[in-house]
This record gives structure tokens, C-alpha cells and sequence, in this order.
């Protein structure tokens, strides 16, 4: 889900901007748009004010595949099918973990604003409802990293995270269905990446792979300000540059061995892998597993630490039973995370309220 790609790196970048793209870190329009969305604010117990929380949640591509709308005394959250990604995620597990990590922020803004809220998933109509109780809720710290947390796609400093920070985010993000397992043993860390580099080369081989990665890349600021979703370049550490250049050399610069290098720098450099597993593969997990995901990155991010996806091994179905079988047949994977320290990057944008009210 979550799967967020590098691209325009290395050498093929240095050769765009010096034939004259302009590289950008940042742009004024586009840091304001999002320090605005990010900006401390009360939350209040209505649906404008929940939903707003529960969009800055992590999901594909920046996609932003759900719908909110009012049910009963709760908040119902449905899935966007037409923001789906099935050259990536062809069973659309990833818009139904989405949906996990959206009702998590939810839940927690509802409680920061003094009303309890209880998640469940309705598997006859494939909505998750945040069902918001009685006054009193306590307010849970999560809360107070969701305008914080980032997927963060650099390289990390390497840095160990300590043995009870780890095991305070294992706990946080435990769920009835849903569980992390912590990985830091640099050989398994190394198993999981010749995993993700096999994965990757499946990938960036796929003609309907890269039509659909380009159809979500936000080159500019213009573009990415424009439509407020997708990948800006920025994010990834990648420059800014006009969209017809970019697009332009994108098949000429977005290369398995480019993207591989990448991919095995920023895993070295972290401190450990967190694989989110779940009880079964099917729809109630998925969004439970998003849940678990959203509760850890929350977790991590308010004790400094950083996160980003590497999913491609359960992207490729033919590749995905190797994982399978090196996580072991009792769980069923989910998402995969890199962990470890960094400085933040640009931030990326949401959709207005407004637009995925309904």
C-alpha cells in the first residue's frame, strides 16, 4: 500500500536538471498548501473536522482511495475504487488497508475531541464505521503525531533504535487480528531485500506497472498543487521539474538497476524492517492490518523515528510466495516498513475535505 517510488535518482536526474530542468527542494505554493494541512488545530466532533485528521493517514501512491459520509452516529468510511492501483495492488488490498490506517486517525481525533469511537468493518456493504459514543473519551499521545507522521524515502542514518522503543511500538500497534513482527538481524534484513530487489526488477519491467506509477508521479509543484494527491517528486528527494520534461525522459531515467541501487542504500541504512501480519487474507484483515500499520508509524514518529514502505515483494503475485514462505505459514503478510532516523522530507498533499465527503 503505501508503496511509495523513487524516481528521476542518480545519474539520470544529473543529467535532466543539467539539460535544463529546474531542481526545486521545495515551492512556496506548495510548502504553504501543506503546512497548512499540517498545522497544530483543536479537533472538534464533527465530520469535517474527523475527516480532516483521518485523511493525513498513509495510503498508495498518495491515492487517497475512501469516501466519508455520515451514518447513524457514526462515521462511515467506504472505498474509492476508482483511485485504485491494480498494476500494483491487484486485489486492492492496499485501498482496504488504506482504509484501516483513515479510520485509526479518525477514531483518535474523535477521542482527542472528547467522544469515544469504536472501528468496526460491515463485510456486506465493505465500509469500515467509526461509530463516535458518549462525552469523556480520554485523549489517546497518538494523536498528537498524526500532522507529524511522514513517509519519509531517504536514506537513514543507520542508528539503532532502542530495545524498548521497539518493543513500546511492537505493543502500540498490536491488534485482535493484526500484529508487527520486528526485524533487525542484518541477515534477514538482507533476505528481505533480495526480495524486494527480484520484486522491483518484476516491476519496473512492467509496461502496465510504469503507465500506472507515471498516471500518480507529480512532477511539479504546479501539478502536484493542482489535483493535491499522487507522488511529488520532492518527497522522494527527487527534483522538481516541469511535467512535459519529466515525462519526457521518465522511461529513460526509471531503470531496474537505478531503482534497485536505491532501494538497497535506504534498507542498509535503516535501523529494521516492520512487517505488519494478520490472522487471514481477506477484507476485515486487510483493514485491521491497516489499523496496526497506522498505530505503529504513529508510534514511531513520536519517538523521532522514521518510516517508509517496501512492499514489492507482495505486489508481484508470482514472487509473493517466496515471502510467504520466509515469514512463515502462520500469518499472512501484509506491508512491509523500513524504521530508522532521519530528517523529515517535503510534505505531501491531501484532497480538500469537501472532495471526499459524500
Amino acid at each position: 500500500m503505501l508503496n511509495r517510488r523513487t524516481v528521476l535518482a542518480g545519474a539520470g536526474a544529473a543529467a535532466v536538471v543539467g539539460a535544463g530542468a529546474y531542481a526545486l527542494a521545495s515551492d512556496p505554493s506548495h510548502d504553504a498548501l501543506a503546512g497548512e494541512l499540517r498545522a497544530p488545530r483543536a479537533p472538534e466532533a464533527d465530520i469535517a473536522s474527523l475527516v480532516h485528521f483521518a485523511t493525513l493517514a498513509a495510503n498508495s501512491h498518495n491515492t487517497q482511495p475512501w469516501l466519508f459520509s455520515q451514518q447513524g452516529t457514526g462515521i462511515a468510511v467506504a472505498p474509492d475504487l476508482t483511485r485504485a492501483t491494480p498494476a500494483a495492488d491487484a486485489n486492492s488490498h492496499h485501498v482496504f488497508a488504506s482504509l484501516g490506517c483513515a479510520s485509526e486517525n479518525l477514531a483518535l481525533a474523535a477521542m482527542a475531541a472528547g467522544r469515544t469511537a469504536a472501528i468496526d468493518y460491515a463485510a456486506d456493504d465493505e465500509r469500515v464505521t467509526v461509530d463516535l459514543g458518549a462525552d469523556g473519551a480520554a485523549r489517546d499521545p497518538l494523536f498528537d503525531a498524526i500532522i507529524a507522521r511522514q513517509c519519509t524515502r531517504s536514506t537513514y542514518d543507520g542508528r539503532s533504535v532502542p530495545t524498548e522503543d521497539l518493543k513500546r511500538i511492537e505493543a502500540t500497534a498490536r491488534m485482535s487480528g493484526a500484529r508487527l513482527r520486528i526485524v533487525t538481524d542484518r541477515q534477514e534484513i538482507e533476505q528481505v531485500l533480495e526480495m524486494v530487489i527480484a520484486a522491483n526488477t518484476a516491476q519496473v519491467g512492467d509496461p502496465a506497472f510504469r503507465t500506472e506509477l507515471k498516471q500518480w508521479l507529480r512532477f511539479s509543484a504546479r501539478r502536484s498543487v493542482a489535483t493535491r494527491d499522487g507522488l511529488y517528486s520532492p518527497c522522494s528527494g527527487n527534483p522538481a521539474m516541469p511535467d512535459w520534461l519529466a515525462r519526457t525522459v521518465f522511461d529513460l531515467v526509471f531503470t531496474a538497476k537505478g531503482e534497485n541501487d536505491r532501494y538497497a542504500e535506504q534498507v542498509r541504512s535503516s535501523a529494521g524492517l516492520a512487517i505488519v501480519v494478520s490472522d487471514a487474507s481477506d477484507k476485515a484483515h486487510w483493514v485491521e492490518a491497516g489499523r496496526a500499520c497506522q498505530r505503529f508509524a504513529l508510534a514511531a514518529t513520536a519517538l523521532g523515528i522514521r518510516h517508509a514502505f517496501i512492499n514489492q515483494p507482495l505486489e508481484v503475485p508470482a514472487l509473493r510466495g517466496d515471502f510467504e514462505r520466509w515469514i512463515g505459514a502462520d500469518v499472512s503478510p501484509d506491508l512491509i516498513l523500513r524504521f530508522g532516523y532521519a530528517p523529515p522530507m517535503p510534505w505531501s498533499l491531501r484532497r480538500p475535505v469537501e472532495d471526499v465527503i459524500v
